[in-house]
């Protein structure tokens, strides 16, 4: 019994979209990055990608299911995937939670509380703006939403992030305080930002009680696999349709 989990982090309209053209982030937090053009989809992929997921019969799964498979030894359905978007765009908002409604579809998002704006931001397909917790909670009905730290989303260089050098007591900090916001519906979910970690970190997670870990690292994810190190596949800009259904039907 496996499953596969598919990332995604922005969706754009192909006519909103240069691969060309940086897409500055705007967050509440004072830090400044870019989100490179391969964690970007376009719209009329995204709609392809999932009307195959809803024709082909496979079950999105919720992390309730995730974790039972884990702790309970559950039977999960044959064709079953995990959906997550990280971050908490506006595209979230604008593009992938109504295609995602339209399937009756369950997907996780997740977020780094200390980006989330105060108020709503007008949309702008220029940036890759976050979106307000008053939102976040607009989409619960499909949308749950999981730990990505408070403040620890930021990159010291390609290699490392701050959460990897910080202390355990500051990590653990973090987590504590990403979880006293109401929109954290899984306190116990977390996924490494930027896919980065040390073993320090996974060391935390389990002494905080932590029940699921999502990495970057490509793969299917079985009974064997470290629930701390679940394996994520990015889904990439302009990735062929022929290739979305050669990575979901992996067994």
């Amino acid at each position: 019994m496996t499953f596969t989990t598919l990332m995604y982090h922005e969706i754009r309209k192909q006519t909103e979209f240069n691969p060309d053209h940086p897409s500055h982030i705007d967050v509440k937090q004072d830090y400044q990055d870019i989100l490179p053009a391969p964690l970007f989809v376009t719209l009329e992929q995204f709609q392809q990608q999932m009307a195959y997921l809803h024709t082909e019969g496979y079950h999105t799964l919720t992390l309730a299911e995730v974790a039972a498979f884990y702790k309970d030894n559950i039977t999960l359905p044959e064709k079953s995937i995990l959906l997550t978007f990280d971050d908490c765009f506006q595209s979230l908002k604008h593009y992938a939670y109504p295609v995602l409604k339209s399937y009756g579809f369950k997907a996780v998002s997740f977020a780094v509380t200390g980006w989330l704006h105060n108020e709503q931001k007008p949309f702008n397909p220029k940036q890759s703006i976050c979106l307000a917790e008053s939102e976040l909670h607009e989409m619960t009905d499909v949308f749950t939403y999981a730990n990505h730290t408070h403040h620890f989303h930021q990159r010291e260089n390609e290699t490392t992030s701050q959460m990897m050098t910080t202390s355990p007591d500051a990590f653990l900090e973090d987590l504590v305080t990403c979880n006293t916001y109401d929109i954290i519906g899984a306190k116990d979910v977390f996924a490494y930002p930027f896919g980065l970690f040390i073993d320090q970190n996974v060391e935390t997670l389990a002494l905080a009680n932590f029940t699921l870990a999502f990495t970057t690292e490509s793969g299917i994810n079985n009974k064997s696999t470290d629930p701390l190190r679940l394996k994520r596949d990015v889904v990439p800009f302009m990735m062929p349709f022929e290739g979305f259904k050669q990575l979901v039907n992996r067994r």
